[in-house]
């Protein structure tokens, strides 16, 4: 078994940019996205599909399937592999499962260190995750570096440019994100007319808009149209948990009587582009790639 840090010794970032990446599954279809673009680009590529997580439809990429929590059986497969880069994509809704860490020797080493991860916010616990994975020699990328395809592009993406009022909705929407944002809550905020209705928390994107079409089904908003927008938080490390939508998100919006989604460009990603721009048109919604946030840290947030 691999010392921790060992693997990374006498290796440099330009090596590491064509060694195999290994790319972490969890839910959603954005992995299997990344996976086949990344191998489009010529990367070789080693999906990890979580247990109880990742989209059955992964196993056409040949992953490993591991329980959440198996770091030692997870350092020992990458390095194996010659990985020195590691990418985490799509959502983890459980935590680690004690039963299967049992018997994995190089996970109960490393437990301290693991359970010490599981504390704080969303921010937090990225951090932390990013860090472990540091101290066992890896470089940790973000989707976008082996992916770059996926991330929304600048100005109208779907429909027309909004106009003046919708232009005035997706920037209070903005405005209300970025508050969210730097107080780790949220990543999106629902706009009709000058008011915010909702506001993204810890049951995600999904849940708000239903929420949304709930308030609206009630008569508690009576004002046609609104807009979502998803923003990466101000001082996010865009390594992990970049915001995305995909069909689903157009669906939702629709329902709950939206306009239309903005989205940060370049900090958003976009699963199954083609069927989520076309949901977008076939219900008279737009979706618009808005500029990035002025005032953001960088690529990495502050430690």
């Amino acid at each position: 078994m691999t010392a921790p840090g060992a693997f990374a010794r006498g290796t440099d970032d330009g090596a590491a940019s064509l060694a195999p990446v290994g790319v972490i599954c969890g839910s959603g279809r954005l992995p299997l996205e990344v996976v086949a673009a990344a191998r489009a680009r010529g990367r070789k590529v080693v999906p990890v599909a979580i247990e109880g997580e990742a989209d059955p439809a992964i196993d056409a990429l040949s992953p490993t399937w591991l329980g959440f929590g198996q770091i030692g059986k997870l350092a020992d497969l990458l390095t194996r592999e010659g990985c020195r880069d590691l990418v985490m994509i799509g959502g983890i809704a459980k935590r680690p499962d004690m039963r299967k860490i049992i018997g994995d020797f190089g996970t109960m080493r490393r437990l301290p260190r693991i359970v010490a991860t599981l504390v704080g916010g969303d921010d937090s616990l990225l951090k932390k995750v990013i860090r472990l994975f540091e101290e066992e020699g890896f470089r940790v990328i973000g989707a976008h570096e082996i992916a770059p395809d996926l991330l929304a592009g600048a100005g109208p993406l779907a429909g027309p440019e909004p106009a003046a009022e919708i232009a005035a909705e997706l920037a209070l929407a903005v405005r209300a994100v970025v508050d969210l944002g730097r107080l780790d809550i949220g990543q999106a905020a629902v706009v009709v007319g000058s008011r915010v209705i909702a506001v993204e928390a810890a049951e995600g994107t999904d849940a708000m808009l239903r929420r949304c079409a709930e308030v609206r089904a009630a008569g508690r908003v009576r004002r046609k149209g609104g807009v979502l927008v998803k923003c990466a938080k101000p001082q996010q490390d865009l390594r992990v948990d970049l915001p995305a939508i995909g069909p689903d998100t157009v669906r939702l919006a629709r329902e709950a009587g939206l306009s239309g989604i903005g989205i940060e460009a370049g900090h958003v990603l976009v699963a199954e582009r083609e069927a989520t721009l076309a949901a977008a048109r076939e219900n008279g919604m737009f979706i618009y790639g808005v500029a990035p946030l002025a005032h953001r840290s960088g690529g990495q947030a502050d430690e």
